[in-house]
């Protein structure tokens, strides 16, 4: 039969104190923290959750940012490319009014006077500009598409417009894992290509069409209106398809939105601490901690003048 000393109770003592202290300090963390676990050793497998579901969390926000910028870049193609279809329905109007025969010169020096200020227009739209990127440029979006040299009254000479080309790659956005997205349209796509200067070049066009206006040229004029036809249905095509990838990048929000729930919920449920459990444990293990204080003073209590007696 083993003999029991004082000394093993006090050990024992001891360490059923430090056990049970030890416990009621990490409630305490976990109730100040909120969450049950701290570190590493609080739960090895529920760390390792933890770590993963926080880079998917952070990888998840850089796709909804992502998303956000592709959504603003195409809603302002959407309004320009819109402008560029009001102004060519415009010039169809007054290509219309005037194919009329009876127009006087003087009419037809007001149409090209329009005509020439619808083209400035154009061209400023040609070079807009989005959070300080050119975008019809493709990825050259630092560079200005339709630039041209000024003469000395600082007057710009487009008339070489339907001679530029602009970049043709595409700007591409990460919205997922291994999905990307191109978001551009292209000058080419809007105002042709000079491959298209004999057909429906937008630029080129306007410039036969003002040079007719100028000399009352009336087959000339009206020849331009089945050419506008071709452009606009061109640059509606091209505003269908912004519209496709805005909603298809809507759809890539939504589904980012719910991951990113879901996510939040997983990585809660593996560190947020149940506060109604916490507390009901807090005070058992208040309980047994006094306990064994009550306890220890009883077995700790002997001393040698006791022993003296």
């Amino acid at each position: 039969m083993m003999r029991v000393t004082s000394n093993m109770m006090n050990a024992q003592l001891l360490l059923n104190l430090n056990r049970n202290a030890n416990r009621t300090n990490d409630l305490q963390i976990q109730m100040s923290t909120g969450r049950k676990i701290n570190k590493p050793s609080d739960d090895p497998v529920g760390i390792t959750y933890s770590m993963r579901y926080r880079a998917e969390i952070s990888s998840n926000d850089q796709y909804q940012e992502n998303v956000d910028s592709a959504l603003s870049w195409l809603d302002f193609n959407d309004t320009v490319i819109g402008q560029v279809g009001s102004i060519i329905q415009r010039m169809k109007e007054i290509t219309v009014q005037a194919s009329n025969t009876t127009n006087p010169q003087s009419a037809l020096d007001s149409f090209k006077t329009e005509v020439e200020q619808l083209k400035e227009q154009l061209i400023d739209i040609g070079n807009s500009k989005f959070n300080g990127k050119y975008i019809f440029n493709g990825q050259n979006y630092d560079k200005k598409p339709y630039d041209f040299a000024k003469d000395a009254n600082n007057l710009s000479d487009t008339s070489t417009a339907g001679d530029l080309v602009t970049d043709a790659e595409d700007i591409t956005y990460i919205v997922g894992n291994n999905i990307q997205l191109s978001i551009n349209i292209t000058g080419n796509d809007i105002f042709g290509n000079p491959d298209e200067k004999d057909d429906d070049h937008l630029f080129t066009m306007i410039d036969r069409l003002t040079t007719a206006l100028g000399a009352g040229d009336f087959e000339t004029i009206s020849g331009q209106l089945d050419k506008l036809d071709t452009r606009l249905d061109k640059v509606m095509t091209a505003q269908a398809e912004v519209g496709a990838k805005t909603n298809r990048v809507e759809l890539m929000q939504g589904r980012l939105e719910d991951l990113g729930i879901n996510l939040t919920d997983m990585q809660a449920k593996t560190e947020d601490a149940d506060y109604e459990e916490l507390i009901i444990q807090s005070k058992i293990q208040e309980s047994l901690y006094n306990a064994s204080l009550s306890a220890g003073a009883k077995i700790i209590s002997t001393s040698l003048v006791d022993f003296l007696r």
